[in-house]
């Protein structure tokens, strides 16, 4: 990016012509960077869009007075074996502001030993059957409590994902491995990691989960035009920014022992303001 800077000395101005400040302006104005990313959900949603950002630098933050610990997290290589498919590389974002929970609508009664072979035909079916580039969740987590990364770029990154059309960037989407409908039981120890996962991802920008942040649509196919600001959950459902039922009204209903959960695991005691 080209800065801006200061000229010395005077400048005469010649009638007819624009004045050299005012030429510098116009060569230093920000450009648009064109980023092309697949949106994508679990409810159907597999085509790909562009979404384009504005790149602006952001002032340098301090550290976060609400961090949490990281949690054991399986890497993909514990379930991708030799299903890997050529893939973009992955595209991050500046920071984690939210986070998206998701259910992955798939059976419930399984073997928690199963679960790399679930992840892994979850994966085959989305980049194989539907084309997708990866696994469009970042997180996903098991009933046992187990949470595995997801897509790839690395867990430590702000890595964008393809969850939640319209609202991909600068969130984090965590996908239950069962399907939530109402009156399935949700397990607590899904709950707990769900919980440590947002309240890990969100410290760094020192979001409280139990909040709410403001969100820019990126595509018309969600709940809210492009361009349109939406103020969500800072952990919302699926259905917050999308069309769908998803995560499922049993673990939607569980959201808010959910954001309180993380919020204590970030430190925080006093009560959100909303």
């Amino acid at each position: 990016m080209r800065v801006l800077r200061r000229t010395r000395g005077a400048h005469r101005r010649r009638p007819g012509r624009i004045p050299a400040p005012a030429l510098v302006l116009l060569g230093c104005l920000p450009g648009l960077a064109a980023v092309a990313a697949l949106v994508l959900c679990a409810d159907g949603v597999d085509r790909a869009v562009t979404a384009t950002v504005t790149a602006r630098p952001r002032p340098a933050r301090a550290a976060a007075p609400h961090p949490a610990a990281k949690p054991p997290i399986v890497p993909r290589t514990a379930w991708l074996g030799d299903a890997a498919r050529p893939q973009p590389p992955p595209r991050y974002d500046d920071e984690i502001v939210a986070v998206f929970v998701h259910h992955t609508d798939s059976p419930n009664g399984y073997d928690c030993a199963d679960v790399p072979r679930i992840i892994r035909d979850l994966y085959t079916g989305q980049t194989g059957a539907r084309d997708w580039d990866d696994i469009g969740y970042n997180f996903l987590v098991d009933r046992c409590g187990t949470i595995y990364e997801g897509r790839a770029g690395g867990v430590d990154r702000a890595v964008t994902g393809a969850h939640t059309q319209g609202f991909n960037h600068r969130t984090v989407g965590i996908a239950a491995i069962g399907t939530f409908t109402a009156g399935i039981p949700v397990p607590r120890r899904m709950t707990d990691a769900i919980a440590a996962v947002a309240a890990w991802k969100l410290g760094p920008a020192d979001i409280d989960p139990r909040t709410r942040v403001r969100l820019t649509s990126s595509n018309s196919g969600s709940r809210y035009a492009a361009g349109r600001a939406a103020t969500l959950p800072a952990l919302a459902g699926h259905k917050d920014g999308y069309m769908t039922s998803c995560p499922g009204a049993a673990l939607a209903a569980r959201l808010p022992e959910i954001r309180e959960k993380a919020a204590r695991l970030q430190g925080r005691t006093s009560t959100a303001t909303p």
